[in-house]
């Protein structure tokens, strides 16, 4: 039999961190519509099936040295990369696995304890449908009451003009037995020959046009597991949903944070439309069809447990907001997944004022004179907006610790990496207990200060950055002009390096990250 089972595992999954899968987002999640998170302050039990790269595991067991981590993927070469990080790092609080879903549904692999977070990305739509039961089977299985997870993946009705052309590409595939990127290559050449000679399919469906762009420009390593798999298959959120009811799991809310918040982006008769759904699945798929969702981040619980407005007003406060850039470069014109909004700024810039002193409780944002008098959720959906637009970050009360060097130790791994390749944009960082995304050349200049060179020595650093860079056939550009010589290339970079060492440096601390 063939291990991989129809998904296309001969070349590895890109090297992604995903802010959404951490215990404080899902924690907030749950609050955010009522719902008790889990407990984080004594240490907690949370594994990651199919890690891919396992970078998201690596930076939260990082980040998190209170909790006990697990993570499992069937792809050795995955296994094997996540592993040596996880060494280098010296993560003792993660376990990393080669195992089939099959295999841990059914309690082959020994020693797993109950679990108060299991979570996947983008994986449900990927496998077969008796991958799909041993993945429920194994939350069945291992979830604790109360627990929570959160599984992403590619939904309906958003994929449907695009089944075509996956299939198109699969096919093409199974008659050309290549590596998969090579694959991938080929038949993007063959899809854009297609739409040039105006075939049909492609005529009538305008909206490719990105698609098709995106298979000749986008990275190999994405695209063939977005694409490449024989059993990929988008889902309604009902299917998800009663799949999870298997396993007694009951659906929280979106981490997809602003969409809890539907008549932000639903007017009024729309809305009144998916308020008449008897069910939640159909309501939900009801927004779907409204959005045309191509993506889902679906957050259940099992046995969920409603809190009072009074208990849930408590929780939330007890969330702690961090500014992620510096208070000049906030922008109120906030673009999110519905569209652009604009901020009001008698209620967004008292809180950004007051960020911009020191991280704050949701609790002690509502006190500002501006807010005081605002309804109680208010805070909660300023905070949701700035986080969706990354320019703030949230942080659940038990989820900072005091030890710290782990995620240092973590992050000197991922910016020694930067001297090898572009992969690994984030670093760890332990008061959000979980990541923040870095450029590769902030990781460059990141290694640079921990190799020796000082934060206020500008020119030794360009020059440490550009050597690496060099070293790596990589050259700065001018527009479209790539630029040659060393002088031009460090007076490119110069003013990179320069914001640096005065924007991001001292933000690395605040968070420490550095």
């Amino acid at each position: 039999m063939n291990w991989t089972e129809g998904y296309a595992s001969d070349i590895e999954y890109t090297a992604g961190f995903y802010a959404e899968q951490s215990p404080s987002l899902l924690n907030f999640v749950c609050a955010l519509n009522g719902y008790e998170p889990v407990p984080l302050q004594e240490g907690f039990d949370y594994c990651e099936l199919g890690f891919g790269r396992g970078l998201t595991a690596n930076v939260l067991a990082a980040a998190n040295p209170q909790g006990r981590f697990y993570a499992a993927d069937f792809n050795p070469a995955h296994v094997g990369a996540a592993r040596d990080m996880a060494n280098k790092a010296r993560l003792g609080n993660l376990t990393l696995l080669e195992a089939s879903f099959e295999a841990l549904a059914q309690g082959e692999v020994p020693d797993l304890p109950q679990f108060d977070f299991i979570t996947l990305h983008g994986i449900y739509t990927w496998v077969t449908a008796a991958n799909q039961a041993h993945i429920v089977r194994f939350i069945e299985r291992y979830l604790k009451p109360g627990g929570i997870v959160y599984v992403s993946y590619n939904a309906m009705p958003g994929w449907a003009g695009v089944l075509p052309l996956q299939r198109l590409l699969v096919d093409y595939a199974e008659g050309h037995p290549e590596r998969s990127d090579t694959q991938l290559r080929a038949a993007g050449q063959l899809v854009r020959k297609m739409d040039t000679l105006k075939a049909g399919y492609f005529s009538a469906n305008g909206g490719l046009a990105a698609r098709i762009e995106m298979l000749e420009k986008g990275n190999p390593h994405y695209l063939v597991h977005e694409y490449m798999h024989k059993h990929w298959q988008p889902l309604y959120h009902a299917d998800v949903a009663r799949d999870l009811a298997a396993a007694k799991l009951d659906y929280a809310g979106n981490a997809e944070l602003p969409l809890n918040y539907p008549r932000l982006y639903l007017d009024e008769e729309r809305f009144a439309v998916v308020e008449s759904m008897k069910t939640p699945a159909l309501r939900e798929t009801m927004k779907d069809y409204f959005r045309n969702t191509g993506f889902r981040k679906d957050v259940f619980i099992r046995g969920a447990r409603r809190m009072s407005p009074l208990r849930q007003a408590e929780c939330l406060g007890e969330v702690t907001l961090y500014l992620t850039r510096p208070r000049n470069e906030v922008q109120l014109k906030l673009q999110l997944p519905f569209g652009e909004i604009n901020a009001l700024p008698d209620l967004y810039n008292p809180v950004l004022d007051a960020l911009a002193q020191r991280p704050c409780t949701l609790a002690e944002l509502r006190t500002l004179p501006n807010l005081a008098s605002q309804p109680g959720g208010s805070i909660a959906q300023i905070a949701v907006m700035l986080v969706a637009t990354r320019q703030a970050a949230l942080t659940w009360a038990g989820a900072q610790q005091a030890d710290h060097a782990a995620a240092l130790r973590l992050n000197q791994v991922l910016a020694n990496l930067a001297r090898f390749s572009d992969e690994y944009q984030i670093l760890c960082t332990p008061a959000l207990a979980s990541g923040i995304t870095a450029t590769h050349i902030d990781l460059l200049v990141y290694h640079a200060l921990q190799t020796g060179a000082a934060p206020g020595d500008t020119d030794k650093v360009v020059q440490l950055v550009w050597r690496a860079m060099r070293d790596q056939g990589r050259l700065m550009r001018n527009g479209e002009v790539v630029v040659q010589s060393d002088a031009d290339n460090l007076a490119a970079l110069a003013p990179l390096v320069a914001q640096t060492l005065t924007q991001r440096v001292p933000l690395w601390r605040q968070l420490r990250a550095l």
